[in-house]
């Protein structure tokens, strides 16, 4: 199972929003944690469960019995957005990794800590569509998610090639931001780093490699309707208050 760190604040809050994952949780948070022990990193992981209908949060809880430095914090509705923002907000640590329980990217990790440790940024982004980037997503996904930056580059500006999925950053620094996003759910992630990036923190984009384990738990065109609201209330929180 691995050594337990010690009692020390952790220096990294790993934080995973999961949502009926039952049959994946147990195999990627094992193996998460085996390669996060490897490290000899001291580090929390927060399993951010949110309105789940399998039995992902009994086995989380089964989990953090196992694993002292996994805890299971619940969000009463499937909201990803909400319980990424309340996972982020109870964070210990110095960074914090906003990962996918379908990805764990360990490669991610390393290159993002060793770039933030170095103090030359404030968060590092995992980008899918930059040049160096390996997405092996089926078609519809990836051409979805050029859609969706170019809405966001439309909407608000945003000038980055990526907003969704893995991130890292320094937690002191960016937590007044988390505070600042009034959108939740899917598009949360994405006022997250735009709001970085019109606040004028340092943000640096990195390649990644995408390998999900299973297909989406919620269906691409089933939450194409309440990502088109979301990003409309963004534009009007960003515009309308003058933000940025």
């Amino acid at each position: 199972m691995g050594t337990a760190v010690s009692d020390n604040a952790p220096e990294i809050s790993f934080v995973i929003p999961v949502f009926n994952e039952a049959v994946i949780l147990e195999e990627s948070v094992v193996a998460l944690c085996e390669a996060l022990y490897a490290r000899r990193w001291r580090f929390e992981l927060i399993l951010a469960e949110n309105g789940s209908r399998d039995d992902t949060a009994a086995l989380g809880e089964r989990l953090s019995e196992r694993f002292p430095e996994v805890a299971v914090l619940r969000h009463p509705e499937p909201n990803y957005g909400g319980a990424l923002r309340q996972g982020i907000l109870r964070a210990r640590g110095r960074f914090v990794v906003c990962e996918e329980i379908d990805l764990c990217d360990v490669d991610f990790h390393a290159r993002a800590i060793e770039l933030l440790r170095g103090g030359a940024v404030d968060m590092v982004v995992g980008s899918k569509v930059m040049r160096g980037a390996d997405d092996s997503r089926p078609l519809g996904r990836r051409l979805a998610t050029r859609v969706y930056n170019g809405m966001l580059r439309v909407a608000v500006g945003f000038r980055g090639t990526d907003t969704h999925g893995l991130k890292a950053f320094v937690r002191e620094t960016v937590t007044p931001v988390v505070r600042a996003c009034v959108v939740e759910h899917d598009v949360f992630a994405s006022e997250l780093v735009v709001r970085a990036h019109r606040g004028g923190l340092r943000v640096l984009e990195i390649p990644v490699t995408v390998r999900e384990k299973r297909a989406p738990s919620v269906r691409l065109l089933r939450r194409v309707p309440k990502v088109v609201r979301h990003v409309a209330r963004l534009m009007v929180a960003i515009h309308g208050r003058g933000d940025g």
